[in-house]
């Protein structure tokens, strides 16, 4: 259901381990998007970061595997100090390597993000029933959208918040697009484009987690709506 690894650590705990890669996005000649690595490792780390903090573990520790050369990596570090941060009063180390060997024409970063949580966190997929209100907070973005609407990218901040409300189910979007998130949440029933209405684009991709949806008892709906504030978007079932 979620894009991670558990493994038990004991009786007690277990690890989880969350990932991200980004490839010809840089400041190569030949990335196909142009932008500072700064800003490139740290959209890495918000999708690895939130897959990790929404299955209920506390991240701990950061794997950067740089393939943009020796003197991107002060920026790459910047860009993930950036995000922790924002998650607040966390304590996560930061270790990685650099290919010198060889030089590469296109920008590639790949990350993961290691976390504990609890060993009897349920892990079940999510009924659908008439007490159940779902919403996406942030906007689905991708590659030069970033750069034009980085206004409408939900911080980690806010998506820490969320976390914390107590019976709050949350899923980073990627890729994919949030239908695929909400099938993936849910069992016995079917999200389309047909039964779900919303103020966004329900299949567009949100590759580097700029939005998540959040799942909430009607009763949360407000806390929910007001910590996430010009970010929130209801998304509305009617199958």
């Amino acid at each position: 259901m979620r894009d991670i690894l558990i493994i038990p650590l004991s009786e007690e705990e277990n690890l989880v381990i969350a990932s991200d890669n980004s490839g010809s996005i840089g400041m190569k000649n030949d990335d196909a998007v142009q932008v500072r690595y700064k800003m490139v490792a740290y959209y890495s780390f918000r999708v690895a970061v939130m897959e990790c903090i929404s299955a209920a573990a506390a991240p701990f520790a950061v794997v950067i595997q740089n393939f943009c050369g020796n003197n991107t990596w002060h920026e790459l570090l910047e860009g993930i100090e950036q995000g922790i941060s924002e998650l607040g009063k966390l304590d996560i180390q930061i270790t990685g390597s650099t290919e010198t060997n060889f030089v590469m024409n296109q920008s590639a970063v790949g990350l993961t993000v290691l976390g504990k949580r609890r060993a009897n966190v349920n892990s079940d997929k999510l009924k659908y029933n008439s007490g159940t209100s779902i919403a996406v907070i942030g906007s689905p973005l991708v590659g030069q959208e970033l750069l034009e609407m980085e206004e409408q990218v939900v911080p980690l901040s806010v998506f820490m918040e969320v976390c914390a409300i107590e019976d709050v189910v949350t899923i980073p979007v990627g890729s994919r697009g949030i239908l695929h998130e909400l099938n993936a949440l849910f069992d016995g029933t079917p999200f389309t484009e047909e039964n779900v209405d919303s103020t966004i684009q329900l299949t567009k991709s949100s590759g580097p987690s700029t939005c998540f949806v959040a799942v909430c008892p009607t009763e949360k709906l407000d806390e929910l709506k007001s910590i996430s504030g010009r970010y929130y978007h209801e998304l509305i079932y009617s199958g």
